[in-house]
């Protein structure tokens, strides 16, 4: 009988669609351990890409993985490496990976302005840039970027301290179909600069303005009325020029929020608290109010109450909430589904509190109960608490956080 050679019976997209039924990576590279032929098609078919490479090896990957779409070269801040990525690594990978949709450059500390030149000038497909922490870059590269991949939908710049409005003005002209920005930490960020920002990017659903501390009120509310449907992350941790005005505006626009991250806004009162809780109570999943120092019992017991789908809430340092909090829950039909919740240095809580939360809440995965002097380990044992067993309670900061409201 005649031997039959695989090869020259199975076509190139034949072979293509074996390969795109394996679902195991490891099998995938098994398959290109078959012949050249076949190491081709699973090079070409390659998607994504995470590397440690100077330019030559750049090079050979760009020839051998031509269809590439996600790219990542970021590094860790407690593992970096010198001299890491640079400008002229930038410039291999605008010509080399054109079809290039998401690159993630994160803490590479070695780029410069004129390395985002490259990526603008090559990368007309790109769609996510995370340049995180790469802090030589000015608004000269940046809106290189947003000139030449207007396409662009991500953009992370947290971190980079040089940036102004200047960018957010070329972002709003060239990129109109934005819809994630972060710019945590980019302290020259004002309310005129998100003015800009949404008279052109109008379907945003994540702004991160944490600790941007020129940003007030009249910045929130204007990206709240302009991206109103579409807003759904809203972060303004330490944005201490954001008061009840900016929550007012959020509650009347944005009735699909899910994440409003408000941590040191000490401006912010109950009666703007609990207008957003009306309008957000089928939506509002996430809440982080750490340090209003102006909330109190009315206003979180009516979150509770109120937001049926919360997940997570964070309302540390809140001095002056007590056990009445928790008092509306009995008369609640329904469990809640609270996963997280952070009452660290709230001393007037006490494991009455939690026993009546616990009585509804059998969600509840990690419970912050750090510096309340009356809710302690063994003081929970003594009154029979019987936690979720899926729960981790902080007592004393020995247990991971969740990054759920970071």
């Amino acid at each position: 009988m005649a031997s039959i050679c695989i090869n020259e019976k199975l076509t190139d997209d034949e072979l293509r669609s074996i390969l795109s039924k394996l679902e195991n990576d490891k099998d995938k590279e098994i398959f290109g351990l078959v012949c050249k032929r076949w190491l081709g098609l699973q090079s070409n078919g390659r998607k994504r890409l995470a590397a440690r490479a100077g330019p030559h090896m750049l090079q050979k990957m760009a020839a051998r993985f031509s269809r590439l779409i996600e790219l990542d070269l970021s590094q860790s801040v407690s593992r970096s490496f010198y001299p890491g990525v640079t400008d002229s690594d930038l410039a291999v990978i605008a010509d080399g990976f054109r079809c290039l949709k998401v690159l993630n450059l994160q803490n590479c500390k070695g780029i410069s302005d004129k390395g985002m030149s490259s990526i603008g000038g090559g990368l007309s497909s790109l769609q996510s840039l995370n340049v995180s922490y790469c802090r030589k870059l000015t608004d000269k590269g940046l809106s290189a970027v947003a000139e030449g991949s207007q396409g662009l939908r991500s953009l992370h710049l947290d971190g980079c301290k040089l940036v102004t409005d200047e960018v957010l003005k070329a972002l709003s002209k060239n990129c109109p179909n934005l819809e994630e920005l972060g710019l945590q930490g980019c302290t020259s960020i004002t309310d005129c600069g998100l003015a800009d920002l949404v008279s052109g990017c109008r379907q945003i659903h994540f702004l991160d303005i944490n600790k941007c501390s020129n940003v007030g009120d009249s910045g929130v509310s204007t990206v709240s009325e302009a991206c109103s449907s579409f807003m759904k992350t809203l972060k303004l941790m330490d944005c201490f020029r954001v008061g009840n005005k900016s929550i007012l505006s959020l509650a009347k626009f944005c009735k699909n929020l899910e994440t409003l991250i408000i941590g040191g806004c000490r401006d912010i009162s109950d009666e703007s608290i609990k207008s957003l809780a009306t309008s957000c109570q089928s939506s509002l999943k996430n809440l982080r109010m750490d340090w209003c120092l102006n909330i109190s019992n009315s206003s979180i017991s009516f979150i509770l109450t109120k937001c049926r789908n919360l997940e997570a809430l964070d309302i540390g340092c809140c001095g002056e909430v007590t056990d009445a909090v928790f008092h509306g829950l009995g008369a609640m039909e329904t469990e809640m589904r609270l996963k997280v919740l952070k009452i660290s240095s709230c001393p007037k809580i006490t494991v009455t509190g939690i026993g009546m939360l616990l009585d509804k809440c059998n969600s509840l995965e990690y419970l912050d109960v750090r510096s309340c002097p009356h809710i302690t380990k063994s003081g929970c044992d003594e009154v029979g608490l019987q936690f979720p067993d899926c729960c981790k309670v902080n007592f004393n900061g020995s247990l991971n956080e969740p990054d759920v409201l970071l």
